[in-house]
């Protein structure tokens, strides 16, 4: 998944804004009690929360690196 097909309500959240959302997702899909359509859905919110983690990581480490270098 591409961050510009990441939803702009994930994409306006903080890393651990995201991680909170992430666990609270993963509680909800190791209980048994919830049926596949939301599971499924569920999941796909899980994938672009990844997904928007990842990139914000990235970032961070890019400008970390790129602060090593002029140095």
């Amino acid at each position: 998944m591409k961050t510009k097909n990441i939803p702009p309500d994930i994409k306006s959240k903080s890393i651990n804004e995201a991680k909170s959302e992430i666990f609270k997702i993963l509680e909800k899909l190791e209980n048994n009690k919830t049926n596949f359509e939301e599971c499924t859905d569920d999941y796909k919110r899980l994938l672009s929360l990844n997904q928007h983690v990842n990139s914000l990581i990235k970032q961070k480490l890019n400008k970390v690196q790129s602060k090593g270098k002029k140095k």
